[in-house]
């Protein structure tokens, strides 16, 4: 492996530039290619490589051209992205998204077989783009073509023998059998009478069975003999039928992948299910009405575990926070946003929601204020101190004067998870400023919070005569306040905090303040 990194170096360094650096090879069976992770040069992003030796493989040379050239013009979200590509006079290098080959064991067993719908119906759309809308064959349809993007979608490659059928000449006439495995994948109209056959049938004919190869592999594994072809282990069996029909030894009576499609996507076909519509109704989540959005929530939450779990943070996650600051989507589709920031690493939290929450932060919304306020408990070990300090507390201290009791009272609670991630000057300034004035609010319940509140956060203030003098009066003048539920919390604190005062203050203010409480009547 090492030799042929450095043989990749070495042709880089005597060709075009090649703005990415190679990482490790990664397996991939029955392609002319060789895939490397890697990264893009000037930003550090995550890329595949894929590189052609030019040298060795020079019978398979306009293979790797043609799929350059395809993978390059084709436009469509389930086509493999390219980034870049250099042809030098030993090798050609395309550098793509970072993706994983579906064939992969490990990463195929992992999916439900909801998300291997998902996936596949994906890819039966890519096929009817390319057949119908491009009036191309793809030729080369099955397990290995497959791969899976950093977001958990399917991209489909293998385009060697891509074809237009507009074009007299196109290489899958003659180049088709010298595809890796060509004889056991191809149809049989082809594998009897070669790969011109292809023109006297319908042209969605070769792809059909192609992806009817496909979907057994999908759930199978890779095709390792002919007899295999047709059965329909493992396969939902609401699929069978139309199965059966992508595989119809008349070429002429064989289901399009299109059709295939459709079926699929009728009321209780195999294709229509709430992973599928949920994911085609995720970019539209902004213009839902408020019923329309409640009830994708709902259906979200069911769905979650059959969801690849990169998917919910490539794509799900960046439609949610978009519709919670611009969309309207309010406190429901913020909850949404927490229970998928529970999966995150702490990188990906701080790029993806650190920024969003301070935002809403500044938000003057009410509802999604208080809804911040509520889930701060679980987002504050996510955030850093210097965020929260210079960022959050600053746009977080308006709640303390706002006009609704509610964003008061919660403002007021919020204190003792956010104290943590306060500075000393903050704690003994700012926020002891503010809750001077909350200790005199005119709801009851604010007040006596406040009194609370105090006497979990002394052991936070400054050790000095204005912790004491600040506890000593907000306490006494709790003990005076007329709602019950004050007294008894300043009560309470005062037993809390007793070690925190000199005798004199005890004596001088503190026992003349308590004395009265001997004698009141509730």
């Amino acid at each position: 492996m090492d030799f042929l990194k450095s043989a990749v170096a070495s042709a880089i360094s005597k060709g075009p530039p090649f703005p990415y650096t190679f990482g490790d090879r990664v397996t991939l069976d029955q392609s002319i290619w060789t895939l490397y992770n890697g990264t893009r040069k000037e930003d550090g992003s995550d890329c595949s490589i894929f590189t052609f030796d030019i040298t060795a493989g020079r019978s398979r040379l306009p293979l790797a051209r043609n799929a350059v050239r395809k993978m390059r013009t084709l436009r469509h979200p389930g086509v493999l992205r390219v980034h870049d590509t250099v042809e030098t006079d030993t090798y050609i290098y395309v550098a793509t998204e970072r993706v994983i080959p579906l064939e992969w064991p490990a990463r195929r067993k992992s999916l439900s077989v909801e998300t291997l719908k998902w996936g596949l119906q994906t890819v039966a759309g890519t096929l009817t783009f390319i057949n119908d809308e491009a009036s191309s064959v793809h030729g080369n349809v099955r397990l290995t073509s497959v791969y899976t993007s950093q977001s958990g979608e399917w991209r489909l490659g293998g385009f060697e023998i891509l074809s237009s059928m507009k074009e007299d000449e196109a290489i899958i006439y003659s180049m088709g059998s010298i595809t890796p495995d060509s004889g056991k994948y191809c149809p049989p109209e082809v594998s009897k009478s070669g790969w011109d056959v292809i023109k006297r049938h319908p042209l969605s004919a070769t792809d059909s069975y192609g992806f009817a190869l496909l979907v057994f592999e999908v759930f199978n594994g890779c095709l390792i003999n002919s007899e295999s072809i047709g059965q329909t282990k493992n396969l939902p069996p609401s699929m069978h039928q139309s199965y059966k029909r992508l595989l119809n030894q008349n070429p002429k009576a064989r289901l399009s992948v299109s059709h295939f499609r459709d079926q699929g996507r009728r009321s209780g076909g195999f294709f229509d299910t709430p992973l599928i519509k949920l994911s085609e109704g995720i970019e539209s989540l902004g213009l839902k009405s408020d019923g329309e959005r409640e009830e994708f929530l709902s259906e979200l939450d069911e769905v979650a575990n059959d969801f690849p779990e990169e998917y919910f943070t490539a794509k799900v996650l960046p439609e949610l926070l978009k519709s919670v600051e611009f969309g309207g989507g309010g406190p429901k589709v913020f909850a949404s946003v927490m229970k998928i920031g529970a999966r995150l690493s702490e990188e990906e939290y701080n790029s993806k929601l650190t920024p969003v929450i301070v935002r809403l932060f500044a938000n003057p919304d009410r509802a999604i204020r208080v809804c911040l306020l509520d889930h701060l408990p679980s987002m504050i070990e996510h955030l850093p101190q210097k965020i929260v300090n210079d960022k959050i507390f600053p746009q977080m201290v308006t709640g303390f004067a706002d006009v609704a009791p509610l964003v008061r009272e919660q403002t007021v609670k919020a204190v003792l998870t956010i104290i943590p991630k306060l500075s000393d000057r903050t704690v003994n300034g700012e926020l002891l400023k503010h809750l001077a004035k909350t200790s005199n609010d005119e709801q009851p319940g604010i007040r006596t919070n406040t009194t609370i509140c105090l006497g979990k956060i002394s052991r936070s203030l400054g050790v000095n005569q204005t912790r004491q003098k600040v506890l000593i009066a907000a306490f006494c003048r709790s003990l005076r306040d007329p709602f019950v539920h004050a007294r008894n919390a300043a009560l309470l604190a005062l037993a809390a905090t007793s070690d925190l005062f000199n005798e004199d203050d005890c004596a001088t203010k503190v026992l003349p303040a308590l004395c009265p409480s001997l004698i009141d009547k509730e």
